[in-house]
């Protein structure tokens, strides 16, 4: 249960998505939502089944060894680019999924302390090997 909250945040967050809109998709109330991401609260399966149908997932109970490290949240520059229009506009242009556009940029933010300007060359980058693959 410790690794609920971070793995909801980080799924809510590499959608780019609020808390208010999750909430909405699942019909579940924004401060049981923001409990849930701060630690608090005890969920029900359905509740849950609820949230990751929301946030674009399938739900996975397992009882055994250790859990899955929760992804860890994005860092809030690449939160800003993920919500505007050019992001999608690009996206659309490479003609690949925004989580997994988000989750490459993530992954290079583990590498390198990157901001705003950083994510938008690196997307400008990926725009350019979908134009030109050869």
């Amino acid at each position: 249960m410790e690794s609920l909250g971070p793995t909801l945040r980080g799924l809510r967050q590499a959608g780019g998505r609020t808390v208010a809109s999750v909430a909405a998709d699942a019909g579940l109330s924004v401060p049981y939502i923001a409990n849930l991401e701060n630690g608090r609260g005890n969920p029900t399966t359905g509740a849950l089944a609820r949230l990751a149908t929301a946030l674009g997932t399938n739900l996975r109970i397992e009882f055994g060894d250790a859990p899955e490290q929760a992804p860890p949240p994005l860092p809030p520059s690449l939160v800003r680019v993920r919500r505007t229009e050019r992001f999608r506009k690009a996206v659309a242009e490479i003609g690949a999924d925004p989580q997994d556009v988000v989750a490459a940029l993530a992954a290079v933010g583990q590498v390198v302390d990157a901001g705003e300007q950083d994510w938008w060359r690196l997307l400008d980058a990926m725009v350019l090997i979908a134009r030109h693959p050869a």
